[in-house]
């Protein structure tokens, strides 16, 4: 092909982030992460949230979003791409980016790839919520996780939700779940948790926030929440497992292991 001519570098990494507008350092710093452990690949950062990336511009802070930024990829000639989807849960924002990717795949001689959502296989899912359960579960201190949610029942991914909300109170007598927006919603089900904690005798509750990064939904909600939940237990917000000032899941080990792995997967599968 005449055109392939023009594509003369080898490999590039999208990280293909939500955005946000309080804490996208923590995803500078997850880039930062990548481009150690894959030197070889130059490491590009994509923004999806268009209110983030407006509200960034607005302070002179400017990203793109990962149509703009394939775009300029494939302008600048990489033959191999792989687009990161960095997603806890592989629903909707998971979906959009598999699209964008088959899209350009249509036109564009590149090679491109996208990873996996982070908690998308079984085993890694697994044991990553069992070594978080590990990490933030105190004495007489009941859990109350909070999953962000998905708008739409039928969309795909919704299982991963389910298993995990599922899992985290198999594991445990005096772990509950519920979300922000989706399935089980806290506005909805706040009656029946209070009421079944109080049956259950807890006295001393945290939140632990199942947020990727403490965004706003961090600092109004769990907030909000917490403040609520103050009238019937002892509540408070899981303490920090790194060194941020707010409980977070980009910055956990374990996260970043599972996206550095889903990385070489498709590095592999690249050829």
């Amino acid at each position: 092909m005449k055109r392939y001519r023009h594509y003369k570098q080898d490999k590039a990494i999208v990280l293909s982030c939500f955005g946000s507008i309080i804490d996208q350092d923590k995803y500078l710093d997850l880039k930062k992460l990548v481009e150690e452990n894959f030197e070889q690949y130059e490491v590009f950062l994509s923004f999806s949230s268009r209110m983030v990336i407006k509200k960034l511009a607005q302070d002179g802070v400017i990203y793109k979003n990962l149509p703009q930024t394939l775009a300029d990829i494939d302008m600048l000639g990489y033959r191999n791409i792989i687009v990161v989807s960095v997603n806890l849960f592989p629903t909707d924002e998971h979906q959009v980016i598999k699209n964008i990717v088959k899209g350009f795949k249509k036109f564009s001689p590149a090679n491109i790839r996208y990873t996996n959502a982070i908690l998308t296989k079984t085993k890694d899912t697994t044991l990553f919520l069992k070594d978080l359960d590990q990490k933030v579960t105190q004495e007489n201190v009941a859990n109350l996780y909070i999953i962000h949610g998905t708008p739409a029942l039928e969309l795909g991914g919704i299982e991963s939700i389910t298993y995990s909300a599922n899992f985290l109170e198999f594991i445990s007598d005096t772990n509950y779940t519920c979300s922000l927006e989706g399935a089980f919603a806290y506005y909805a089900t706040k009656d029946r948790l209070i009421q079944k904690m109080q049956q259950d005798k807890i006295k001393n509750l945290q939140i632990i926030p199942m947020l990727l990064v403490s965004g706003n939904h961090y600092i109004k909600d769990m907030v909000e929440i917490t403040n609520e939940l103050n009238e019937y237990f002892t509540t408070s917000i899981v303490p920090t497992q790194t060194k941020a000032q707010r409980f977070n899941l980009i910055e956990l080990e374990t996260t970043q292991n599972i996206i550095l792995n889903n990385i070489k997967e498709e590095i592999i599968k690249l050829g």
